[in-house]
């Protein structure tokens, strides 16, 4: 072939190879400015400036020229006993002692049950920055006797505090510690099972009709809906395992009020959501590792399962932890079948083993964001953040383990 007829080849190619780059690179811009745009909407709606007015003036509730906040723990009690219902103060009695409560618990169900701040309206924070005259003007014409200031709604406070039906002092720690739970049992269940099953089908299966319809309805099973693992999760775990599930077998947890709807009915949902992804990442893992090195360890007389367990798995283990990152990181930020397993939009005590009740953080922002209150918008986008920083937290810990792995081999 001549040059003359080579060259407008080449051309042509280049050409294309330059097209297809372009659309390419627009394509990785387009998800980095939809990516900012949505981070920046989360993070609008996490910090701004707040009016908040209270029921009862805190310096009405000096003692002795003292501000509140300075009072210690005895004259707390003696204002909250003078402000709230009989009823209401045995309540609190029953659910803790008084004098099992720190000064900080006090002062806490002070401002709540006395003071009882409440926002009445919010601004987002490009609006707090740009229109700060503006904002107090308006506060000042509708809101006379309401105080603006600038609010982070995530903050340690909203990190450490319990759900409540009051957003002022509404918290994630009941969900943070639902996610978690749900996570460990999830993937304590499905990691085992889901790389035991790539080794068998990678390394002991012989090529059959039986195993090829295996083969196939895994892959199938990645990409069921997420709903339908909630259907089967409520049939198999929380009915027909109920005593199982809710702690009876073994005499722990509360089945009058778990009912099967517990923890563990959630992260054994969430396991047979994932494990589907894990068999099919650790497969392909497996077979990633040369075929050389299999028969190097036959040659010097080891067995299939040291041949498995001293070489194949310690190559295969990086991609094997790449798979479980992408099933955390489903796993976790699923909120549909744990609805139909009966995750609670609302619980004010933490979850304290596997047969407790539970929510967890998505469920938690769905929650907030059906509520017509801007306020709670403002909850959910600092949820979303927690949510964020929990996600890539775990993701960060697997990959610093994977990485470890990889440098070993």
């Amino acid at each position: 072939m001549t040059r003359a007829h080579f060259d407008p080849r080449t051309l042509h190619r280049h050409r294309a190879a330059g097209i297809w780059s372009t659309l390419f690179l627009g394509a990785i811009i387009i998800a980095i400015v939809a990516l900012g745009a949505l981070l920046y909407d989360i993070v609008d709606e996490s910090f701004g400036l707040v009016a908040i007015e209270n029921r009862i003036d805190p310096a009405s509730l000096a003692r002795d020229g003292m501000p509140l906040e300075t009072l210690d723990k005895a004259q707390l009690v003696e204002i909250l006993t003078g402000h709230i219902s009989a009823g209401l103060l045995r309540r609190l009695e029953n659910d803790l002692p008084f004098e099992e409560r720190d000064r900080a618990n006090v002062y806490a169900l002070v401002l709540e049950r006395v003071v009882e701040p409440k926002i009445v309206k919010t601004w987002s924070l490009t609006d707090s920055l740009t229109n700060r005259a503006a904002i107090e003007a308006e506060v000042l014409a509708e809101y006379p006797q309401a105080r603006l200031e600038f609010h982070a709604w995530i903050n340690s406070t909203f990190i450490q505090s319990p759900q409540s039906s009051s957003p002022e002092f509404a918290g994630v720690r009941t969900a943070i510690l639902g996610s978690l739970w749900t996570i460990v049992i999830t993937i304590a269940v499905a990691f085992p099972i889901g790389v035991g099953a790539a080794i068998y089908l990678e390394e002991y299966a012989s090529d059959t009709l039986v195993n090829r319809v295996i083969q196939t309805n895994i892959n199938n099973l990645a990409g069921v809906p997420s709903i339908l693992y909630g259907m089967l999760g409520l049939a198999i775990f929380v009915r027909g395992l109920e005593p199982l599930t809710s702690g009876a077998w073994l005499g722990a947890g509360d089945p009058t009020t778990a009912n099967g709807r517990t923890v563990l009915s959630a992260g054994l949902t969430l396991a047979l959501l994932v494990l589907p992804l894990l068999i099919i990442n650790a497969q392909e893992a497996i077979k990633a590792v040369p075929a050389s090195l299999r028969q190097a360890s036959y040659g010097l007389g080891a067995t299939r399962w040291q041949t498995i367990w001293h070489h194949v798995l310690p190559n295969a283990l990086p991609g094997i932890l790449t798979g479980t990152i992408l099933a955390i990181s489903r796993a976790i930020g699923e909120t549909a079948p744990l609805v139909v397993v009966g995750a609670s939009a609302f619980v004010a005590l933490d979850p304290s083993g596997p047969f407790s009740k539970f929510t967890t953080l998505p469920i938690q922002i769905y929650q907030w964001t059906t509520r017509p209150q801007d306020q709670y918008r403002n909850l959910a986008a600092a949820a979303i953040l927690v949510l964020l920083v929990l996600l890539l937290s775990l993701n960060a810990a697997a990959i610093l383990l994977r990485n470890r792995y990889r440098r070993q081999g």
